[in-house]
């Protein structure tokens, strides 16, 4: 496919693309600044993210890079970028957007797989440890409750949640 701002996806460039989804609106508002680079936790212990770069990325429609590299899923969410932002660009709220697109290609972390299974198949994301359930007693809490499966799986279906698959890797 090509690359640049010339990437089409539906008709619409990478960056209409993303723009026009939720999260996506203020996208082209960046001027490249490096505030939120700066501001960032994760890009002070590791090389392999900075935000800035991922935004200039997705300015420049470069697509591929963007959904299927790794940098996009290292952001913790902390905020402190989208605070910072001088022309409040909803930064946090961009790369939302953007793995909703990288989820859409089939493209997320094993983690993120495993998440849902364990959802849709127990209505937990992670299963509770039988020491955990005990401490619950020891702490005079209730045992929780199942989960109602049937409600939760018209909720996955209603959502799309319950088509969400991880396109598998050629070996």
């Amino acid at each position: 496919m090509a690359h640049g701002k010339t990437a089409k996806s539906s008709g619409k460039t990478f960056l209409e693309e993303v723009r026009h989804m939720l999260g996506g609106e203020t996208l082209a508002s960046c001027y490249q600044c490096g505030t939120c680079a700066s501001s960032c936790p994760v890009a002070r212990v590791s090389e392999r993210f900075n935000p800035r770069e991922v935004i200039r990325q997705s300015l420049l429609g470069e697509k591929e890079e963007i959904l299927f590299g790794d940098a996009l899923w290292l952001c913790c969410s902390c905020y402190n970028c989208q605070e910072r932002c001088p022309q409040k660009v909803e930064i946090a709220d961009v790369f939302y957007a953007l793995r909703n697109l990288a989820i859409r290609e089939g493209k997320m972390p094993n983690i993120y797989s495993e998440f849902s299974a364990g959802l849709m198949s127990e209505g937990k994301i992670v299963p509770m440890s039988k020491f955990l359930e005990k401490k619950r007693a020891d702490y005079g809490l209730p045992p929780l409750k199942p989960a109602n499966m049937d409600t939760l799986r018209k909720i996955l279906s209603a959502t799309g949640f319950d088509k969400l698959k991880k396109k598998e890797e050629p070996q």
